[in-house]
């Protein structure tokens, strides 16, 4: 079963959920972000009505997170600032600018599971791990610099909330640690490594052998042992930390044959999706030996005409009117432009019911993992 709404016709840059899925915060391409609730309409159908607009941001806003405990957004933008909303008594949300300190754009934004504390890539080559001060009551940061040489276009958390992963424009992945003293103890060493100072570098990738390209999505498995990627050159990557011996890094690329992917998701202990330009979100599979296979893809909606009569009718109308049919701009796929972020929407990590897809089309599906799997989409 697939859900889908528009929100307009605006681009949505980025989207994130609260936490029973009654509202949604999306960026329609600008410096605004959005606050829907779900509204019932009656005879089991909802629909989405316009809640709040958080207008702080002077420029586009391109990373959108909200904490499911604390009830938290913290959003980032072109114009180097971050904000965290919290909801006042009369619902609607007040921001707090939060001290970046930054020179360049901020790229992407991601609270860590405890919700103590956040991260926020950026243009300027560097991580703000941001965390707040109660003795001055406000949000600062500490900064992780060396040896990022480009923009950070994608970060997530290790579940164990010490641990950072970072996809940057230099074709590399790599894993810190963002380890805070002045609000949590020491962490215990993982399988990524024992290193606890904050800015550790315990492990660098590379995205370039057999092509390369900037990598747009960075995703830790549910128990944080493996670590995917998908790049520009259209490429799935994983890493299994616990599979690999001290200091030897054995990635399994699998190039595709399908347009960049920008971003990318774990769906259970060895199942992943992945979407992005080429409008349809694309399940694969961990073996036990560490190699990825494509699955399936989730969208099922295209439906080819039996007999080549697609084919025959495009040149009838290229003979009788010199042109072809006015829907051969329309895509097959739900999604018309594409997919800029993935979302649980229903289960954990490690089981995922439903997921949830942005796209450039203004549009946000939500889709039944466990009907596919069940053989009812």
């Amino acid at each position: 079963m697939v859900e889908r709404f528009s929100f307009g016709v605006s681009p949505i840059t980025c989207h994130a959920w609260n936490k029973d899925r009654t509202q949604i915060a999306l960026s329609p391409n600008n410096h605004e972000v959005h606050v829907y609730g779900k509204t019932d309409t009656g005879s089991g159908s909802y629909e989405w009505q316009l809640l709040d607009v958080l207008n702080q941001h002077d420029l586009r806003v391109t990373g959108i997170d909200w904490a499911p405990k604390t009830n938290r957004i913290v959003t980032c933008a072109v114009d180097r600032n971050a904000y965290v909303w919290t909801q006042g008594d009369d619902e609607k949300w007040k921001p707090t600018l939060v001290l970046l300190r930054i020179n360049r754009a901020a790229t992407c934004v991601k609270w860590s599971p405890l919700e103590n504390k956040f991260a926020v890539g950026s243009g300027a080559r560097l991580i703000s791990v941001c965390y707040f001060e109660s003795e001055n009551d406000w949000w600062v940061s500490k900064h992780i610099k060396k040896p990022i040489r480009s923009t950070v276009t994608a970060i997530d958390w290790h579940p164990n909330n010490f641990l950072l992963a970072a996809g940057s424009a230099d074709f590399k992945v790599r894993v810190f640690t963002a380890f805070i003293k002045d609000i949590e103890d020491s962490p215990s060493p993982s399988p990524w490594g024992a290193k606890a100072s904050l800015g550790a570098l315990l492990a660098e990738f590379s995205n370039s052998p057999g092509g390369g390209g900037w990598v747009h999505g960075v995703a830790f498995s549910g128990d944080g042992n493996k670590l995917a990627w998908v790049g520009h050159d259209s490429s799935v990557t994983i890493v299994d930390a616990s599979k690999r011996e001290a200091n030897v890094h054995d990635p399994r690329k699998l190039r595709t044959s399908f347009l960049p992917f920008l971003d990318c998701i774990w769906v259970g202990p060895d199942s992943l999706v992945a979407a992005g330009h080429g409008c349809c979100p694309m399940l694969y599979n961990v073996d036990f030996d560490g190699q990825l296979t494509f699955t399936c893809k989730l969208d099922v909606s295209q439906k080819k005409e039996a007999g080549g009569l697609s084919a025959m009718r495009k040149f009838q109308s290229l003979d009788r009117q010199a042109r072809v049919e006015t829907n051969d701009t329309t895509l097959d796929t739900l999604h018309q432009n594409a997919i800029t972020c993935l979302r649980i929407h229903s289960g954990t990590v490690m089981d995922v019911g439903k997921i949830s897809t942005s796209a450039l089309d203004g549009q946000i599906v939500i889709w039944d993992l466990k009907a596919r799997a069940a053989g009812k989409m």
